[in-house]
């Protein structure tokens, strides 16, 4: 039987430069014995050298479009918004599961060229936990942003300006501490920040960012299910300085927080990082925005606040890349096992429950949408 090729695309995300597979995770796979095309990439942070010298083959950017169809085209976000049908097996991460604006044109490109969606996203282990997700170094790096947005706001009247992924933590968590002290001095006092969802990987990434930080345990308020079975909005997060969102949300529960809730007279809140950056998905709990952010405009005001100080939200659905080869490795190892399993990947568990959700979301489509 002819081996299984998998061909890494390039990502063409701007300032993305994580990848699913490392040299390291392709090194197991074609010692596994996949043929693994990785295409050349000018913004991944791994070079391409590295992949050639663990025995991938180096083919051109773009390249995936003309690949054979079995070949299974791998990669992280999603294409770019075009129109032409997708024959491929496409493993990566599509945002079009749960409503988001535009997700009808994005999915239906898959059954139009006969293609499959096995999204990254929704790959879960027989209890329902997902066997890969960048939520450590998600909310790592959103939490260590709203630290600096927090300082930045208190000695300037400009929007915070735009970031660029950093070498390695260490250097990340130098600026932060920088700029907090700069923060401190002006506010004669050290912020005080809640985390919702902090038991999980994305809430451990960001109590880890303000630890690193400095910040004193008692700065940080950890808050998970228990705290928010109540049903909200909450006080504690306008009596906070920041908000650091980390909820994963597949169904509507009460906000966490909202306009009513902003226009209380003493809210000291003036950054909210909202981590999940489901920013026009019905079931967000903090509708308080409607503007993704990005690396270059890492903020966006909330308007129509009567009073208090200015309030900030950062809500880059691709936070991670702020770190992106401790962020990728940590990622690629995990999806490792469920990669090894891509040569039969209809009968592997963990892939078949990828395909039957696909399905069943296709079902969902209008028929306009599948109009070629």
């Amino acid at each position: 039987m002819a081996p299984t090729v998998l061909h890494l695309r390039s990502e063409t995300k701007p300032l993305e430069h994580r990848s699913a597979l490392t040299p390291s995770t392709a090194a197991e796979l074609i010692k596994a014995g996949y043929v693994v095309n990785v295409e050349r990439s000018p913004e991944r942070i791994f070079d391409d050298a590295e992949f050639e010298a663990v025995g991938a083959t180096l083919v051109p950017e773009g390249s995936w479009v003309d690949a054979p169809k079995e070949h299974i085209v791998v990669g992280l976000k999603e294409l770019e918004e075009k129109d032409f049908p997708l024959k491929h097996v496409h493993v990566q991460f599509a945002h079009c599961y749960k409503q988001q604006a535009g997700w009808e044109k994005v999915l239906a490109r898959f059954p139009r060229g006969g293609g499959t969606l096995l999204d990254l996203e929704f790959l879960v282990d027989d209890r329902g936990r997902r066997v890969a997700a960048f939520g450590f170094h998600a909310g790592f790096a959103g939490a260590a942003l709203a630290l600096e947005v927090w300082a930045w706001q208190l000695n300037h009247s400009e929007p915070f300006p735009g970031v660029e992924s950093y070498p390695n933590e260490s250097a990340l968590i130098a600026d932060v501490k920088k700029a907090l002290d700069e923060g401190a001095k002006k506010a004669g006092r050290l912020p005080r920040v809640i985390v919702i969802g902090a038991l999980g990987r994305c809430g451990s990434g960001a109590v880890d960012a303000l630890r690193k930080a400095g910040l004193p345990e008692e700065n940080i308020l950890k808050w998970d299910m228990a705290e928010t079975a109540k049903g909200g909005p909450f006080k504690e997060i306008t009596d906070s300085d920041i908000f650091i969102n980390c909820i994963y949300l597949t169904s509507k529960i009460p906000n966490f927080v909202n306009m009513e809730s902003l226009q209380t007279p003493d809210r000291k809140l003036t950054v909210v990082c909202d981590v999940s950056a489901d920013t026009t998905s019905p079931f967000t709990p903090v509708p308080i925005y409607s503007v993704a952010t990005t690396f270059d405009k890492p903020t966006v005001p909330v308007d129509g606040l009567q009073s208090g100080p200015p309030l900030s939200v950062i809500s880059i659905d691709h936070l991670p890349s702020l770190l992106p080869r401790e962020a990728s490795e940590a990622f690629s190892r995990d999806l490792l096992p469920s990669l090894l399993t891509l040569n039969d990947w209809q009968n592997s568990p963990v892939w078949a429950r990828a395909h039957k959700l696909f399905k069943e979301k296709v079902a969902t489509l209008p028929a306009s949408a599948l109009e070629n």
